[in-house]
């Protein structure tokens, strides 16, 4: 059986990145791995460590790569699903995170959301989930 494992994203400033997505978002740190041959770090985060349903992302720090990195046109977003969007775009707020999108209902729909950006411009969608 096929399952998704994981998302990777290549970031600049590690720590940072893993406080955003830990303190900002929730989750946590579930495994890491440097790899000193290849000059780089690969760190874990989720919610559940590949429980099933549970996806997790991927960081790499590439230890000499000091230029940002190009985002590209056909990355979109990553989604989060959280109780409260608006609570969670404060949240964010107030740990110095960036809101790009304040929460509200989807244009034509009623799903409320809402997006915020990492320390390195990849977008996060925040969805409403009970």
């Amino acid at each position: 059986m096929s399952s998704f494992l994981h998302t990777m994203l290549r970031v600049r400033d590690l720590d940072r990145s893993i406080a955003f997505y830990g303190d900002l978002l929730g989750m946590k740190e579930l495994r890491r791995r440097d790899v000193p041959e290849g000059r780089y770090t690969l760190v874990f985060l989720g919610y559940a460590s590949n429980a099933e349903g549970q996806a997790e992302i991927e960081l790499t720090h590439n230890w000499d790569h000091d230029g940002p990195y190009e985002m590209g046109n056909a990355f979109g977003h990553l989604a989060v699903g959280v109780p409260d969007v608006a609570a969670a775009c404060d949240h964010v707020r107030a740990g110095g995170g960036r809101v790009t999108r304040e929460a509200g209902p989807v244009k034509f729909g009623t799903t409320v959301i809402a997006f915020v950006e990492d320390p390195d411009g990849y977008k996060v969608e925040l969805i409403e989930r009970a």
